[in-house]
């Protein structure tokens, strides 16, 4: 008997290139499972969530963007895998998928180098002043284009909050431009993968206080919510720029408006808000300083392939029995009733 997997109908909203390689893997894989799309159709204060009944009947689902809550999996205990495309994971109940034996996979090698690649696309572009220089030619006034003046690379300080998968291809990727110390704050950092890079683990103070360009490479947890706020904005160099491609409530949006105004520091680059889509009469949108991208600078061809390819085959796996790498909830490896999935699944095959 074949199994089905759903793919969440919002991928539609990002055009075809972005289904064509989960369509793609999932027709590779027809003589064991059927595909289909669904949509999520519960509402409630925070926006649209997927209900038991929207993905009855599946086994494992492709997910882009909808919101799992705890009685979605409650009421659906069949359901054995999601695989989230990205990396991001703050919009599923993970307690409740593991409580109810469904596996959460995810896929860092998909975003590591698109993402690092936004963080200095970023860096250059506030440090050389991009949109303030174009802003000129646009304006046919150049009597002011001496000013601002750009920020030169070499010698300076660079300080990542986080030093996971794409945190150290950011580190990779500056090497050529002849920065001076390179630190980070981890947690969960690993040593030897600091010393390989030449990055030096710090506290979270000491990367504020000391680095000319932070840049923020951590997951959104209770722990980070809001772990960028007045108080450590003012622990930043007035000439400091903060780069943010992880999630926008990392930052508390309104301190950062507050900071950007009084020039507690220079300047900021932010791939992620909150909310999303920011309001039109955001005050963020009337600063100068700041470069806004709508979540998406790194969405490349590369990105859409391999986070496809990589979220259905974590899908597939579980479906053929095995466990596939990236687990976000590793505690559901000892659950029962995930065990009890896996060794149907595996029998089938």
């Amino acid at each position: 008997m074949k199994l089905t997997v759903g793919i969440s109908a919002d991928f539609h909203t990002l055009g075809s290139a972005v289904v064509e390689p989960i369509e793609r893997r999932l027709t590779q894989a027809s003589d064991r499972v059927d595909y289909t799309f669904f949509e999520a159709t519960g509402k409630d204060a925070q926006g649209v969530y997927v209900t038991a009944r929207d993905i009855q009947g599946l086994d494992g689902v492709v997910l882009l963007g909808y919101r799992f809550r705890a009685a979605t999996v409650q009421d659906h205990s069949e359901l054995a895998v999601i695989g989230r495309w990205g990396v991001g994971y703050d919009t599923l109940d993970v307690p409740a998928l593991t409580a109810h034996g469904c596996l959460l996979a995810i896929t860092p090698e998909g975003v590591r180098r698109p993402v690092a690649e936004a963080v200095l696309t970023l860096l250059l572009a506030l440090a050389k002043q991009v949109l303030t220089k174009d802003a000129i030619v646009r304006s046919g006034d150049w009597s002011g284009r001496n000013r601002p003046w750009s920020v030169g690379l070499e010698g300076k300080t660079f300080g990542s909050v986080g030093l996971g998968n794409i945190g150290a291809d950011v580190f990779h990727l500056l090497r050529p431009f002849g920065l001076g110390r390179l630190l980070a704050h981890d947690p969960y950092g690993e040593p030897e993968r600091a010393r390989r890079l030449g990055v030096e683990l710090v506290s979270l103070d000491e990367v504020l206080a000391e680095s000319d360009f932070v840049s923020l490479n951590c997951p959104l947890t209770p722990e980070t919510r809001h772990l960028i706020n007045r108080e450590r904005l003012a622990r930043m160099k007035p000439s400091a720029y903060l780069i943010n491609t992880a999630r926008g409530p990392v930052i508390h949006q309104d301190d950062l408006v507050t900071a950007l105004q009084a020039g507690t520091i220079a300047g900021a680059g932010l791939d992620v808000l909150d909310p999303e889509p920011l309001p039109a009469d955001h005050p963020l949108l009337a600063l100068d300083n700041v470069i806004l991208a709508p979540h998406t600078l790194a969405w490349t061809d590369q990105l859409y392939e391999l986070n496809g390819t990589i979220a259905t085959d974590n899908v597939l796996s579980v479906l053929a029995g095995h466990v596939p790498e990236s687990v976000v909830n590793r505690d559901v490896l000892r659950n029962p009733l995930f065990q009890q999935k896996l060794a149907r699944f595996a029998a089938q095959n």
